[in-house]
C-alpha cells in the first residue's frame, strides 16, 4: 500500500470510513463481522480509520476501538467531535463549545477508542478557506475532512488549494458519491431504514437517471485503464497528493477493490482529460443538512448532530 502525509502523520493512500458498520447505510453487519472486515483492511495495508462520537451515538467509536485494539500502534485513528450535546453530555455545564466541553468530549472518545493517550493532531470538517486559515493560525491543522468526489467538487479550487499551501491533509469522505460513481446504484435501487441516501437529492430516482452521463464517463475511463469505476473514482481524488479518500466498505471484495485503487495512477494528461470531460457535465442533486434533516430529529442526531463546524481529532 502506498502512503502519503496528512500534515505530519503518515497514512495509507486509501483509508477506511467506519460509519457504515453502525449506521447510515441501511442494514449493518454483525459486530464480529464488522471487526473482521476492519482488521482485513489493515491486513491489506490500510492504516487510517475514521469514526465519530455521533455515529450511532458512541457505538461506532466503541466498535472501532474494539476492532483496532490489537493493532493500535500500527494505525492512525481519526474521530470527530460534535458541538451538539449528545446523550450523557447534557451535564457539561460549560457547554461543548468551550475548552472544558471539548476536553470532556475528547476524554470520553479516548476512553471508547483506546485505554489512554492524547491526540497527535487536529482538524476541521466542512469548512471554508477563511476558517481553515483562522484555525491554522491558532494551532496548525493536521487535516480537513469534507465530502469530495467527481460529483461533489464544491471545495475546488479555493479550499483544496489552501490546504496544499499550508501543508494540511484533506480527507475525502464519500469519494465515490455514496456508490453512484461505482455504477452499482440504479434507478430501481431502494434505500431503507436509516440510510441517509433516502433523502439526499442526488439519489432520487430522477437524479440517478440524470447523472448517468457521469457514471458512463467513469466506466469508459475504467475500461481504458483496466480498472473498476470505483478505482478510477478514487484515483481521481488521489491525484492531489495531499488528499486521502476514506470510502466506506463492508464486504471483502469491496475492501480489496478500494484499497487496490492505491495502485491505479492517473497521469497528468489522463487526469486533465477526465476532468475536462467532467466539466462539460452537470451533476444533479447534492447533500445538505436539510436533506438529512428529513429523516427526522432522531436519525439526524444519531448520524451527524446539528449543523455547524464539527471539530475533528486525529490520534496516532
Amino acid at each position: 500500500m502506498r502512503q502519503r502525509m496528512l500534515g505530519q502523520l503518515k497514512v495509507s493512500a486509501v483509508g477506511m470510513g467506519c460509519m457504515g458498520f453502525s449506521t447510515g447505510y441501511g442494514e449493518i453487519p454483525s459486530e464480529d463481522e464488522s471487526i473482521r472486515l476492519i482488521r482485513l483492511a489493515h491486513e491489506l495495508g490500510c492504516t487510517l480509520f475514521d469514526t465519530a462520537e455521533v455515529y450511532a451515538i458512541f457505538r461506532n467509536e466503541e466498535l472501532v476501538g474494539k476492532a483496532l485494539e490489537p493493532i493500535r500502534d500500527e494505525i492512525v485513528l481519526s474521530s470527530k467531535y460534535s458541538p451538539m450535546a449528545l446523550p450523557g453530555q447534557e451535564n457539561f455545564t460549560e457547554g461543548k463549545l468551550t475548552r472544558a466541553g471539548l476536553h470532556h468530549a475528547l476524554e470520553d472518545s479516548l476512553k471508547r477508542l483506546i485505554a489512554e493517550g492524547k491526540i497527535r493532531g487536529w482538524g476541521l470538517s466542512e469548512v471554508s478557506a477563511d476558517q481553515i486559515r483562522r484555525a491554522h493560525a491558532v494551532t496548525p491543522l493536521t487535516a480537513v475532512e469534507s465530502e469530495y468526489s467527481m460529483m461533489a467538487r464544491q471545495w475546488e479550487p479555493t479550499e483544496l488549494d489552501t490546504c496544499k499551501e499550508l501543508g494540511i491533509g484533506f480527507m475525502a469522505y464519500s469519494p465515490m458519491a455514496g456508490g453512484l460513481l461505482s455504477g452499482k446504484i440504479k434507478t430501481d435501487t431502494e434505500f431503507k431504514g436509516d440510510d441517509i441516501r433516502r433523502t439526499i437529492t442526488r439519489y432520487s430516482k430522477e437524479n440517478v437517471e440524470r447523472n448517468q452521463p457521469v457514471v458512463e464517463l467513469v466506466k469508459k475511463f475504467a475500461a481504458e485503464k483496466n480498472a473498476t469505476p470505483a478505482q478510477i473514482s478514487l484515483a481521481w481524488v488521489m491525484h492531489r497528493e495531499f488528499v486521502v479518500p476514506i470510502p466506506g466498505m463492508r464486504r471483502d471484495e469491496r475492501i480489496k477493490e478500494n484499497l487496490g485503487a492505491a495502485d491505479v495512477e492517473l497521469s497528468a494528461d489522463e487526469y486533465d482529460q477526465l476532468t475536462a470531460e467532467l466539466d462539460k457535465l452537470k451533476v444533479y442533486g447534492n447533500r445538505t443538512d436539510e436533506d438529512i434533516a428529513k429523516l427526522g430529529a432522531l436519525a439526524r442526531n444519531k448520524l451527524f448532530g446539528s449543523s455547524g463546524v464539527p471539530v475533528k481529532g486525529l490520534d496516532k
